[in-house]
């Protein structure tokens, strides 16, 4: 995931969007599935751009944090972007930065 971002960040706008269209094969784990979706809205939207059709059916019933630390609960509780607390997948911000 963290080659995907980086490689996200470099290409240019209308390249990136291309990127995020295509639904990827599921993972085998639903968490890590919606972790996806929440992702391509999110960097979606970072461009200013809707997300694909794909990423709306995905969501979880029971939170999750895939970083699960008492600080890492805490800093996702407080910061996490706004397409993955409407999924119940719990991640910082900073989390998704890559360096």
């Amino acid at each position: 995931m963290a080659e995907f971002l980086e490689e996200h960040r470099w290409e240019p706008a209308e390249v990136r969007a291309g990127l995020l269209d295509q639904e990827p094969a599921s993972t085998g784990d639903e968490r890590w599935d919606v972790f996806l979706a929440a992702l391509t809205e999110h960097l979606a939207a970072k461009d200013g751009r809707g997300a694909p059709p794909w990423v709306e059916t995905r969501s979880l019933r029971r939170f999750w944090f895939p970083f699960n630390t008492r600080a890492a609960r805490v800093d996702a509780v407080v910061h996490a972007p706004a397409a993955f607390r409407r999924r119940g997948v719990y991640v910082s911000a900073q989390e998704l930065n890559v360096a």
